[in-house]
């Protein structure tokens, strides 16, 4: 048995993401699933707790969802979704700016890493204790592109819904029914 499947022996800081893993985040991965079109994104925005309900997520999943703390979604089995979404979403808002603005972009591809760092070590994050979760975003542009453009095309890189909700503070008033 290889070492990555072997349970008994984990590799140190990494999710195996296996069936028991897929069924394990089941309701979180259709939950992120569900948030393609821009009704489902505003309505999750509107009513997160209602549209978190809507999906049968656990206590603890909300927990997660709500603090959006993206390595403990993993660990419950939301290991793609968030991922390839960030991915994609970067990807279809640059080919349409280039396409509206008639760039000469070719393909984009855009490669993610995320793992945990201290909080003291982010001089622009808010956070200033534990460990806080760090998506890091690298994108190659092909075409021929001057400086400018591809100035223009990472600011609107930053412009995509899913990084803009990944990277804006959340504030989530809670209150007992009743």
């Amino acid at each position: 048995m290889s070492k990555q499947l072997d349970r008994s022996n984990p590799i140190p800081d990494t999710t195996v993401f296996d069936g028991r893993m897929s069924r394990r985040g089941y309701r979180l991965n259709k939950l992120c699933g569900s948030l393609i079109t821009p009704e489902t994104r505003a309505a999750s925005k509107a009513d997160e707790e209602a549209y978190m309900t809507r999906f049968g997520l656990t206590a603890e999943e909300k927990a997660l969802v709500r603090s959006r703390d993206f390595g403990g979604l993993i660990h419950a089995g939301l290991n793609i979704y968030f991922m390839l979404k960030l991915g994609a979403c970067t990807s279809m808002t640059l080919r349409n700016y280039a396409d509206r603005k008639q760039l000469p972009l070719e393909r984009v591809t855009v490669r993610l890493k995320h793992d945990k760092m201290h909080a003291t070590d982010c001089t622009e994050c808010e956070t200033r204790e534990g460990k806080i979760d760090r998506i890091e975003r690298e994108i190659e542009l092909e075409g021929i592109l001057d400086d400018a453009q591809r100035a223009r095309l990472l600011d609107i890189a930053n412009k995509c819904p899913v990084h803009r909700t990944l990277n804006s503070e959340t504030w989530i008033p809670t209150r007992l029914a009743g």
